[in-house]
């Protein structure tokens, strides 16, 4: 399998060539030439795996220039209950990413599939312990290094650091908003003393941390020389990663491959639904995939009218969802690509309009840029959108139905998964995070604290390690410069 950039660029590299990057030389995102097929016998064959196995064979339909018993053993090494079942005891390895019935309305089903249960509480971990392991075996086959730039919201980070943590030839240097995360999520970052560890506190918002990012990997000269990587959603191998819970969620909820299921997805980067919009690609039986943005909702705001509209740094809200607080979606572009059936040279205009004017318009409207908009509906995309009363309301009303507590994202997820719900197709909402890391919103709901599971009591006591830098590209090259030696 070889790949392509969206926006053109010339070369057709494999897997293992775009595996330690981000961008593609021409600033495009990276796509499969064409998406790989899964068939029917293939789905039925693949009810009886486990995680760790179902991983294998999806990661081998895109990476076919690793060894298929490599794979086998990163993913095996990778998906473990220790790792995944938060310390609890036993090998259950249908614990890492259960699937439970919340409420069923007649014919109308909706379920949790929760992806919390790493290391740092929170879905990222799903795709990024599998995204150190296999940086580790790249560079160790290259004898090489990687010095990994990213940015985040909340969850990105940490999942990120303790991915990479300890590991050989591996630096990370992650920028996120100064004081714009969540106390727990702070302290989940800012509290690690690893050498390889770099945190970098920027002031402004998440996108001004992104477009710092984006900004180093257009520097291809200095991208070469610091041997620059990334692990935000831009990177293929992390979306790929997370195509998996699709299947998986797909398999737990069927008995059939005449079955459909739909998806509701809390989104700010579009990198966890796009990965549902690849899965249904590849043929998994989707139904609707939905958006569920907070007061931030760009994204919202395009699937209900064909108009992608980025906001300026000062008009993003800092909400109670905080790592939907995002206002440009780096991975929509590989959607558009895809709306635009892979026309590279249009796509290209679009974005470049994006950065000259903010936006574009695909409504086929008077004056718009284009109709491609009507073409939304046979990706099966629909979106809503949840606000903090909204939240507040959601957590509240499931704590009193169900006993359950959910994060504030889920809550979004949650609240606009009801009002999606279709007769005999059950919805299925990712479950995006632990209420612990957002303890201040569920007090505020319940009237108490989140559980926290075992070894996070105190971490907002721990000492911190960080430095506080202004949203200027050149600072972060000096910064990651001294720290190298390169």
């Amino acid at each position: 399998m070889h790949y392509i950039s969206t926006r053109g660029h010339a070369s057709a590299p494999r897997f293992c060539e775009i595996l330690l990057g981000g961008l593609a030389p021409d600033g495009g995102l990276y796509l499969p030439q064409s998406y790989p097929k899964v068939s029917g016998d293939e789905l039925n064959a693949w009810r009886q795996l486990s995680y760790a196995d179902l991983a294998a064979e999806v990661l081998k339909k895109f990476a076919t220039d690793i060894p298929a018993d490599d794979i086998a053993e990163l993913t095996r090494r990778t998906y473990t209950a220790a790792v995944y079942c938060n310390g609890r005891p036993g090998d259950d390895l249908s614990q890492i990413t259960p699937l439970r019935v919340l409420e069923t309305q007649g014919e109308r089903k909706l379920m949790l599939q929760a992806l919390s249960n790493g290391p740092t509480l929170a879905f990222k971990d799903m795709a990024m312990q599998l995204l150190g392991n296999l940086f580790e075996y790249a560079l160790a086959r290259q004898g090489a290094e990687l010095n990994i730039l990213g940015a985040t919201s909340g969850d990105t980070g940490s999942a990120a650091e303790y991915a990479m943590r300890g590991k050989r030839g591996i630096r990370v240097f992650m920028l996120s908003p100064h004081l714009k995360m969540s106390a727990f999520q702070t302290a989940q970052m800012f509290s690690l003393q690893d050498p390889n560890i770099f945190n970098i506190a920027v002031k402004g918002v998440f996108d001004d941390c992104q477009d710092m990012v984006k900004g180093v990997s257009h520097d291809l000269g200095f991208k070469a020389s610091q041997k620059i990587g990334t692990v935000n959603s831009i990177n293929w191998a992390r979306v790929v990663a997370q195509v998996v819970y699709y299947f998986r969620g797909y398999l737990a909820a069927t008995t059939s491959n005449d079955q459909k299921v739909s998806f509701t997805v809390p989104s700010g980067n579009f990198g966890n639904i796009c990965a549902g919009h690849i899965a249904r690609m590849m043929g998994l039986p989707i139904s609707k995939l939905v958006v569920a943005t907070n007061e931030n909702d760009v994204l919202h705001e395009f699937f209900q009218t064909g108009v992608y509209r980025v906001r300026k740094s000062a008009e993003t809200l800092h909400t109670s969802s905080p790592s939907m607080d995002i206002s440009k979606a780096s991975n929509f572009e590989r959607f558009v690509y895809d709306l635009l059936d892979g026309d590279a040279d249009r796509l290209r205009a679009l974005f470049r309009k994006v950065e000259a004017e903010g936006g574009f318009d695909l409504s086929g409207r008077p004056g718009s840029d284009g109709d491609e908009f009507a073409k939304v509906g046979r990706f099966g995309f629909a979106s809503g959108r949840s606000a903090h009363a909204d939240r507040l309301a959601t957590i509240r009303d499931v704590d009193a139905r169900h006993g359950l507590t959910i994060d504030t994202h889920t809550a979004d997820g949650i609240k606009v998964a009801r009002e999606q719900l279709e007769d005999g197709i059950p919805m299925i909402v990712l479950e995006t995070a632990l209420p612990a890391k957002f303890n201040e919103t569920i007090r505020e709901a319940l009237g108490r604290d989140a559980e926290r599971p075992a070894g996070f009591e105190n971490i907002e006591a721990l000492p911190q390690r960080f430095d506080v830098m202004d949203a200027d590209v050149d600072a972060v090259k000096r910064y990651v410069a001294e720290r190298t030696g390169l």
